[in-house]
């Protein structure tokens, strides 16, 4: 058997492999034309594969903060509060393919005394706030004696009626406003501020169910500060449920609430 497969590659000499591919040209040609067929799907995939959006964004000058503010109700000893969020956005789309903002989330850590059962259970995780309300009014600022209005990410202006453009082609950019409003909670369920700082997690998703994620800083700020950028700020639920217009709360030197005296 050994004797027989060398005397099958001396056979191969070049003049007999030209002599094959001349008395085969048609199967050759078959060959050749489904390689390349094959060669161009594959490359095909690969292709469509490589193209994809990457949403790159960052935090503009503005209304961007976070803001915990009381409301007229009370849950056993403590008091409900609620917490809203403002993000002045700036969205580049730095990838290969176009696509739309179709979603944007955040989340951030409850205040819970360090090392007790509920800081393992809930501090080491994101709590995530989904809840992208309507904003009454527009954000705006007073310069001078004129008026600037900011303009909205995916809401329209209450005052112009324009929106922002959320489907972003290769190398498009928008910009705007959104604002988030958390329903009721209470104790420690709100974002710890260091030094007046809150650490949040940004996430946004495109339209091929993609999600885009940065962490930054947020300044922690009281709610006539808020209101200072919009008379609205921390009325929507409150006005979807006819009560009470938001107040202060008591808070420490890092914009932390303070506890109840004698809670349960």
């Amino acid at each position: 058997m050994f004797s027989n497969r060398l005397d099958w590659l001396h056979s191969l000499h070049p003049q007999t492999l030209v002599d094959w591919l001349n008395n085969n040209q048609g199967v050759v040609g078959v060959a050749l034309f489904l390689a390349t067929l094959l060669f161009g799907w594959a490359s095909g995939i690969f292709q469509a594969l490589r193209r994809r959006p990457k949403f790159r964004f960052r935090l503009i000058d503005g209304p961007t903060f976070v803001c915990t503010f009381g409301v007229n109700k009370q849950h056993g000893q403590y008091q409900v509060h609620r917490t809203g969020m403002a993000l002045y956005l700036d969205i580049a789309n730095i990838g290969s393919a176009s696509s739309s903002i179709r979603e944007i989330r955040v989340g951030y850590h409850w205040a819970l005394k360090p090392f007790g059962k509920s800081w393992w259970k809930y501090s080491l995780g994101w709590f995530q706030l989904s809840d992208q309300v309507v904003c009454l009014s527009d954000f705006q600022v007073l310069i001078g004696e004129n008026v600037k209005l900011y303009p909205f990410l995916i809401q329209k202006s209450g005052i112009s009626g324009a929106s922002a453009d959320t489907y972003l082609e290769v190398g498009k950019s928008t910009n705007g406003v959104v604002y988030f409003e958390q329903t009721d909670s209470w104790g420690a369920c709100f974002p710890v501020s260091i030094g007046g700082k809150v650490r949040v997690k940004i996430a946004i998703e495109d339209a091929f169910g993609r999600w885009h994620r940065k962490k930054v800083w947020l300044p922690k700020v009281s709610l006539l500060e808020a209101q200072k950028f919009n008379p609205s700020f921390g009325l929507t639920h409150a006005s979807l449920h006819g009560e009470e217009c938001p107040f202060e709360l008591p808070v420490d030197a890092h914009g932390n609430i303070l506890p109840p005296e004698n809670p349960n």
